[in-house]
């Protein structure tokens, strides 16, 4: 298929702006399963990348290189791990499309394997940082519930949720498969439609969203904390006891420090080293993408309101792709 660069460069932008935590798609589905979302969103970016490049693995890479220095340079609060699941969601992506075709199982598949991707990036975090004590914590409750409702299981209750968890995020990334090759099919049918927006430009701002992240961090970890101190020291008995608990808190709290104070500041670096040496070869696909952001956001919101006449899952699916279509197709007044 004929290499459409103009196209190219609307989609890395979007898929920037999504990456960045800006734009109309964050505000629009705001719940707790933004993590779902922004990963869908990045599959079904890196797929319409794919399928208008001609060289899929060249254009994806190049992508997220861009990518990857505008959420460096926008959300500098961002973790090492969001770098690791972008990165791998276009690595995998780009393997996929460069030797199967989008219009087989290559699409599902990549939803698939990315969200159980960034299931296993959690569980793998959360075993790190409190060791196999929390799934001990886990299976204390279980027993107790047990107890309560005379109910006996060999499985234990660590294995139910985590079962449960990947399985629910398999589930997803099926969905999400399918609901982005409905996408493509839909924007692949329309036709170019051009027209003009107003720009009101807005500053850009992370003050907020940083001091939010560090809140959300904070917050989880006492509560976790929390919830496996009170597990050892309520129901744990004599095997395990207060001691244990505290001993659990000093250990997730030197992990965190170790993390957020050394090795976690150590590989964002080396990644900005690296992303910046990349800066001044992209720097023109980088300034254009981000002024590209305010008539994205302006776009989104004129999407929302135009297919307001539908509901329910027909309207989610027909302002997906007409955002994403009019995004890519649009002018500037300037133009």
């Amino acid at each position: 298929m004929k290499n459409n660069k103009h196209i190219i460069d609307r989609l890395t932008a979007l898929w920037a702006l999504n990456e960045s935590g800006l734009g109309g798609f964050l505000h629009v589905f705001s719940t707790p399963f933004t993590g779902l979302i922004v990963g869908g969103i990045a599959i079904l970016l890196i797929s319409l990348i794919a399928y208008y490049a001609e060289n899929k693995w060249q254009a994806i890479l190049k992508a997220l290189v861009v990518v990857l220095i505008i959420k460096m340079a926008v959300s500098p609060y961002s973790p090492f791990g969001a770098y690791v699941a972008v990165s791998f969601q276009a690595i995998f992506g780009a393997f996929l499309f460069s030797n199967f075709s989008w219009k087989g199982a290559a699409i599902i598949v990549l939803g698939i394997v990315t969200f159980l991707e960034s299931a296993l990036q959690k569980l793998l975090i959360l075993t790190i940082v409190y060791g196999t004590e929390v799934w001990e914590a886990i299976n204390i409750y279980g027993k107790w519930v047990q107890s309560k409702l005379n109910f006996v299981s060999e499985t234990t209750t660590s294995t139910y949720l985590i079962s449960l968890y990947l399985i629910v995020y398999g589930v997803c990334g099926l969905l999400a498969g399918i609901f982005i090759r409905n996408i493509i099919k839909i924007i692949s049918k329309k036709k170019e439609k051009n027209f003009y927006l107003d720009t009101q430009l807005d500053a850009i701002k992370t003050g907020k969203s940083k001091r939010s992240f560090k809140t959300k961090v904070i917050w989880l970890w006492l509560i976790t904390v929390a919830v496996i101190v009170l597990a050892f020291s309520l129901f744990g008995g004599d095997l395990f006891g207060w001691q244990k608990a505290v001993y659990i808190l000093l250990r997730s709290f030197l992990i965190l420090m170790l993390w957020y104070l050394v090795l976690g500041p150590f590989l964002l670096k080396m990644v900005r080293k690296y992303l910046n040496k990349k800066e001044s070869q992209y720097k023109e696909d980088i300034t254009n993408a981000m002024d590209l952001f305010p008539y994205f956001r302006q776009i989104i919101s004129y999407t929302w309101k135009d297919t307001k006449h539908l509901k329910g899952y027909t309207r989610f699916k027909h302002f997906m792709a007409d955002s994403i279509s009019n995004c890519m197709h649009f002018k500037v007044p300037s133009e």
